[in-house]
């Protein structure tokens, strides 16, 4: 039976849709120009197109993906390497520059610059961060923490104490409380007014105010539908700010399957990606002043898609390196403002775009 390939480059003319182009009936309708009073940024680490489309053959046909309009491409280089990661991907989002493999909320001289997060609290916005990995790891570390290499995670955690980020979900709890210099982080986010807890279900019970929740990194398998969960748990602490919210998500660990080299990891991380990514899209359609971008930092993997079925869910395919590639990566965009997203352009442009939005 003849073969058939799908690489990354055959979806690009699918997915450079026009936002105004019409939506079937049945479809999200696309918010008409409204003020962007919130923003959800979601970044699926490791995810290209081809683990995009993997998902979506793997969950039978669909995601929730499909409902965005408005597309573009980020083109992901860093300052040093034509071959970025997460650090400096996300950096580059978090801080408007292009900065240095490695980096986290630094300049490529190794400056601290202001976050997004950081400029959004100073307009009285409250702000959020929620992942499936250590909340010290690259991408979540970038929007509130300033170090030279992001391999310093202890200094990574010490600085989110004075981030005042709102809500904070993940793992990584030993890097507050199991620390070489004798602090205990958890104590001092009590002493600031936090609610500290361990599971996704005790975070769920935080009805008001400011929230750790730092619940055992797992797999989709063993930790199911936290992440759709905790993002909920997130935004319905953070809408009680009459200014709005800034909210950062990350399904972290596509970007595992890929250095893995496991099909079955990615497609599952996707999936799971996605339904996070069906909470954003509710409560920005009944909102209606909220903007939902979804991207990743890089590919990771060089995925193909070798042979799948629709109506199955059957799928195979290959890895050409079990690194991070230098393609670009698609841009998501709903609500108010998401036309200003489509385009081919720089990863360090999402920050301007972002500010613009909120008109900071």
């Amino acid at each position: 039976m003849k073969r058939y390939v799908i690489a990354a480059a055959f979806l690009l003319p699918v997915l450079a849709i026009s936002c105004k182009q019409p939506a079937p009936a049945e479809e999200t309708k696309e918010a008409s120009p409204r003020k962007i009073k919130n923003i959800i940024f979601m970044v699926g680490d490791g995810m290209g197109t081809t683990q995009i489309y993997a998902g979506l053959t793997a969950n039978k046909g669909s995601l929730n993906l499909e409902r965005f309009k408005c597309i573009g491409f980020s083109r992901t280089n860093s300052a040093s390497n034509y071959m970025t990661e997460s650090a400096a991907g996300a950096t580059a989002f978090a801080i408007g520059q292009k900065t240095y493999n490695g980096a986290i909320g630094v300049d490529s001289a190794g400056n601290p610059q202001p976050t997004i997060l950081e400029i959004a609290k100073q307009h009285g916005l409250s702000t959020g961060i929620v992942v499936t990995t250590d909340i010290t790891d690259a991408t979540p570390a970038t929007f509130a923490a300033h170090q030279k290499q992001r391999e310093m995670q202890a200094e990574i955690a010490a600085d989110y104490i004075k981030s005042d980020v709102d809500v904070l979900i993940g793992g990584g709890r030993e890097h507050f409380d199991q620390r070489k210099d004798g602090r205990n982080l958890l104590t001092e986010f009590t002493q600031k007014g936090y609610q500290v807890k361990y599971t996704t279900a005790d975070a769920e019970q935080v009805k008001q105010g400011k929230l750790v929740a730092l619940i055992k990194e797992e797999r989709v398998a063993v930790r199911g539908d936290q992440l759709a969960r905790t993002t909920n748990a997130a935004l319905q602490l953070l809408q009680q700010n009459k200014k709005g919210f800034f909210l950062v998500v990350e399904g972290s660990k596509i970007d595992d399957g890929g250095h893995a080299n496991d099909l079955q990891f990615v497609t599952e991380e996707v999936i799971d990606f996605d339904k996070a990514i069906k909470a954003a899209l509710d409560y920005a359609e009944k909102d209606g002043e909220t903007l939902v971008i979804v991207t990743a930092d890089h590919e990771t993997g060089g995925l193909t898609i070798a042979e799948g079925d629709l109506k199955t869910g059957k799928i195979s395919g290959k890895f050409s390196t079990d690194d991070h590639t230098g393609v670009m990566v698609p841009v998501f965009a709903y609500g108010p403002g998401a036309e200003a997203f489509m385009g081919i352009y720089h990863n360090n442009t999402i920050f301007r775009k972002f500010m613009e939005a909120l008109k900071f």
